[in-house]
């Protein structure tokens, strides 16, 4: 129940006229009934001390608010500009001008003074006024509220007497338990003599129950006594509603009949006129519905004379026009209620037809005669084919015409087999029965031959299939190409109906009988647009009007029938003109992803045949054949492969790997049994070396000058007259003589084949560079073996390894030093930028052989050195001179010249000499501080000077030496 605080929906009046109303009656008590929030309802009410709690523009201008701050507090405590502190605990830290910093003002809000608030000041100055008269009202408020409370208090003090279970939402005495706590059957038991008793206690029961209904009653009176005035004021607006009701159906009445009178005056007429003018339409139309028919009975013995003449597209076009006209215009039409599903069982049929022509043409364009002609079988009829299929988005056709080139290019291969095969007189096909066995009775130039004959082959097919499948994308590219142009054209007319789609709106769509009055227009009245399209579309093929009655459509048509009927003329890349209709709902991603397949189908084609070649290969492989195949053969075969490849690279347009990684794999194979037969035969060579200078033939002087020209490959072999030029003794590199041995004549030659090798055969590059390099490593590690380490003692049988063994091994090194930066600079323009680190294993090799050449001049130098200490330590100076010793030594000295002189540049001869001659004079400088002889003048002085001058004159008599300086002055221990 509503507490007497709520407030009361009374209408309120006027406000100013409320606060006269008061003001008049201050003196008086206030009534009951009224009270101070129903006429000022937006004052707060309650307790007077709760004013201060809601919100006030006077009083909260004084309170202070975070937009009082002046300071950025974190930027205050972390201000690194204040040095001196306040001593108080919680400002020290804050800074000096933490309290009294000012702000500076912002640039972007104005200042504002009093005289911007001077107009609200004048608007607000009367509301303040009667806010300050309600205060003044309300404290006898307070007393009326008192009285309202202490009423309201009373009344809830008596409602408190009924009891809870009668206030409940759920009350209900069909409840038992309910039933049992209102009304106790205990008290009404007439058992035994208390029959005076229960009907006492029920009679009180009755007056508790009344009771309780009298203050209930008593209550609600109450509440309706307080809201009697907004009761009568509803009442009272009931009757002023009631007549405005009343004087409104009287002023419609009279609008009806005068409407009524116009029409009958102005309107009858007309409306008859256009009610037969419709009549008439649908008569037309009716007619035309007629003629349709007529045309859709026609349609199977139609599509059944396109399909005999092939006629896919067309058969398509036309079962899909009249299954949309069946679903649209003719929809309901008993007669042709299986129409449409006869028309779909046609349509998959067409489905199967057009499977099982395009496998046919596949396989009769595959497996045409393989000549240079490339034309393409029947473009017409694949054409409209890939139409056909494209219209029923049989989009995987693709996949058949790839089985067809798996299959062609197995027969392919078996075909040519089998015709060399044929041409072979010593192959009997009766006993080698399996033709896999027949071709490994080929030799290299048959089965060359061969392999020729099926790489040229796979050539032609592959230009054939490209052929074909070029004009299937272009079927496909024409597709997507007419429905980005009826994209545009439709972006266009919308653009163009939204400009035209103005309608008068003095004409209203007035109806009359459910039929719209624009129906009855012809097209003459119809927007410029509207009869556009309609002439238009009648005058597409197989068009025919419609039953519908919207004036939306227009007369004897129907939009999706028309837009089937749109076609537009392209022509393919051979010249065939075909009609693409736009009813293909192939999106532009399905038409690209099947242009991208179609395309892919072609690299396909490129793999199918590397595939088969790589199996053909390996089949002629199985028993070692291609390893067995000398440098001439596998150079012609890579040859040939690499032909092959780039013939499919430049036909397709992508790289296929299966073909050259076979190749690959079979030059690696070459390569080792290569490089193992190289390496076997320079080891054969060396073990049977026995280091003693080789006459150098005419042919390894010309291959070392083609080298010298700039041309490093094997010479062609020349005519016999050559045989007639002598051997030379050296051999001339440059202008510089070489004495060689045999084996580095061999090695050279070896060299140069491996060169030629990777000119021939480029993908073996890196390989034959490590090869090499590991060729030349072991040459170098064997003849160190072999000279300096004497092996060849044991395995030649040498009876000692003298000096000239050691300088003809040191010019041999010096040789190969010489064609290494010749070989490195082939190696390195075959080779990629990125494989050049391959390089750094010449420079090791030339290190290794520059060491070797070191040590062996090392070991010339400490043959002397070992000389000198035997001889010069049983060196007495005494007479005669020169001495034995010196005698001794020269004669030593002599044989050494004698062997290398020959051997090695005049240079290092001198460099030698230069290095024995310091040997002697330490030696000497020894034996001469151990007999304590000394450069005095005297005697023995004398002696060791007239043996030196000996020693000096011999050596410098030597040829090549005569302008050595010998510095013979340091044999004596200088003064301190």
């Amino acid at each position: 129940m509503a507490s007497s605080h709520s407030s009361s929906p009374v209408p309120q009046s006027n406000s100013s006229d409320a606060f006269l109303k008061k003001e008049m009656d201050a003196t008086k008590r206030f009534r009951p009934v009224q009270s101070l929030p129903d006429v000022c309802p937006k004052e707060p009410t309650g307790n007077p001390s709760n004013l201060c709690d809601s919100p006030s523009l006077v009083v909260d201008q004084h309170r202070w608010t975070i937009y009082h701050s002046k300071v950025n507090l974190p930027a205050a405590l972390n201000d690194p500009r204040l040095a001196k502190r306040e001593s108080d605990f919680f400002t020290k830290t804050w800074g000096v001008d933490f309290v009294d910093t000012e702000v500076t003002p912002s640039f972007y809000l104005p200042q504002i003074t009093k005289e911007h608030f001077a107009l609200y000041q004048q608007e607000i100055t009367p509301r303040e006024k009667v806010h300050e008269r309600c205060k003044n009202i309300y404290t006898p408020k307070d007393t009326f509220d008192r009285t309202l409370l202490h009423t309201h208090d009373k009344s809830r003090t008596d409602l408190e007497q009924v009891p809870k279970i009668f206030m409940k939402p759920d009350f209900a005495l069909e409840d038992s338990l309910t039933f049992n706590a209102v009304l106790p059957w205990s008290h009404f038991s007439t058992a035994g003599g208390k029959g005076n008793r229960d009907a006492a206690s029920s009679k009180l029961l009755q007056e508790k129950l009344s009771h309780y209904l009298d203050i209930v009653e008593v209550n609600i009176a109450h509440q309706i006594s307080l809201r009697s005035e907004a009761f009568f004021h509803a009442m009272t607006s009931q009757h002023e509603l009631q007549d405005y009701l009343r004087k409104t159906s009287q002023a419609v009445k009279l609008l009806r009949e005068k409407i009524s009178k116009i029409d009958k005056v102005m309107c009858e007429g007309s409306l008859r006129v256009l009610r037969l003018s419709l009549t008439r339409n649908n008569c037309v139309k009716a007619y035309n519905k007629l003629k349709l028919m007529a045309t859709v009975h026609q349609t199977q013995p139609t599509v059944q004379l396109l399909l005999s003449t092939s006629e896919f597209v067309g058969a398509l076009d036309l079962i899909a026009t009249t299954q949309e006209v069946l679903q649209q215009e003719l929809q309901g039409i008993h007669s042709f209620r299986h129409l449409g599903s006869q028309l779909c069982e046609l349509e998959k049929l067409i489905d199967k037809m057009m499977i099982a022509e395009f496998s046919t043409y596949a396989r009769n364009d595959l497996n045409r005669p393989l000549e240079d002609d490339c034309q393409i079988l029947e473009e017409e009829r694949l054409v409209s084919l890939v139409f056909g299929l494209l219209k029923q988005r049989k989009l995987n056709f693709y996949e058949i015409y790839g089985d067809e080139m798996i299959i062609t290019a197995k027969n392919i291969i078996k075909q040519c087999v089998v015709n060399t095969v044929s041409q072979i007189e010593e192959i009997d096909t009766e006993v080698v029965v399996k033709l896999a066995d027949q071709m490994r009775m080929m030799n290299f130039p048959q089965w060359f031959d061969l392999l020729k004959n099926i790489f040229s082959k796979f050539t032609i097919f592959l230009k054939r299939i490209k052929a074909t499948l070029n004009t299937i994308r272009s079927v496909v590219f024409l597709v997507l190409d007419k429905n980005q142009k009826t994209r545009d054209l439709e972006d266009t007319l919308q653009k163009n109906s939204a400009k035209d789609s103005v309608v008068d709106t003095e004409v209203a769509y007035l109806t009359h009988e459910g039929m719209f009055i624009s129906d009855a227009f012809g097209e003459g009245d119809l927007p410029p647009v509207a009869a556009d399209t309609t002439s238009h579309r009648n005058t597409s093929p197989n068009s025919e009007p419609c039953s519908s009655d919207s004036v939306s459509e227009p007369e004897c048509t129907t939009d999706s029938s028309s837009s089937k009927e749109q076609t537009s003329s392209s022509v393919t890349p051979g010249g065939v003109e075909m009609m693409i209709s736009d009813d293909m709902k192939l999106t532009d991603l399905e038409l690209v992803r099947l242009a991208n397949n179609i395309q892919e189908l072609l690299y396909n084609a490129s793999d199918i045949c590397h595939d088969r070649s790589v199996k053909f290969l390996m089949a002629r492989a199985k028993d070692g054949f291609l390893e067995k195949l000398n440098s001439n053969e596998f150079v012609a075969l890579s040859r040939l492969m690499e032909g092959f490849i780039l013939d499919t690279e430049q036909i397709c347009g992508r790289k296929s790997m299966s073909l050259r990684g076979a190749l690959q794999s079979q030059a690696n194979r070459f390569v080792n049994r290569f490089h193992e037969e190289r390496k076997t035969k320079l080891s054969l060579l060396l073990d049977n070396e026995r280091w003693k200078q080789a006459e150098v033939p005419a042919e390894f002087q010309d291959l070392v000058d083609s080298v010298s020209d700039g041309r490093i490959s094997l010479p062609e072999k020349k005519p016999a007259a050559t045989e007639e030029r002598k051997p030379t003794e050296f051999l001339i590199v440059e202008g510089q003589k070489y004495a060689t041995v045999g084996t580095v004549l061999l090695l050279i030659r070896i060299i140069l084949e491996y060169c030629q090798c990777v000119d021939n055969i480029p993908s073996i590059t890196t390989d034959m560079l490590t090869r090499l390099s590991d060729l030349l490593k072991y040459f170098n590690s064997r003849s160190c073996q072999l000279v300096l380490g004497a092996g060849a003692l044991q395995v030649v049988g040498l009876k000692t390894i003298t000096t000239k063994n050691l300088a003809l091994s040191s010019r041999c090194l010096q040789l190969i030093v010489h064609y290494i930066p010749i070989i490195r600079a082939h190696f390195e323009a075959r080779l990629q930028p990125k494989q050049f680190s391959m390089l750094r294993h010449f420079d090791h090799i030339t290190k290794d052989y520059h060491d070797h050449i070191a040590e062996i001049s090392a070991k010339l130098v400490a043959i002397m050195d070992s000389l000198f200490d035997k001889l010069l330590s049983k060196y007495e100076v005494k007479a005669p001179v020169p001495s034995t010793c010196f005698r001794n030594i020269c004669k030593q000295m002599a044989k050494m010249h004698e062997a290398i002189y020959d051997l090695l540049p005049e240079e290092q001869t001198q460099m030698l000499f230069l290095r024995i001659n310091a040997s002697y004079k330490l030696h000497l400088k020894r034996q001469l501080a151990h007999l304590n002889v000394v450069n005095d003048g005297g005697p023995l002085n004398g002696l060791v000077t007239s043996d030196v001058a000996f020693y000096t004159g011999n050596l410098q008599a030597l040829k090549g030496l005569n302008n050595l300086d010998l510095n013979m002055a340091e044999i004596w221990e200088q003064k301190r």
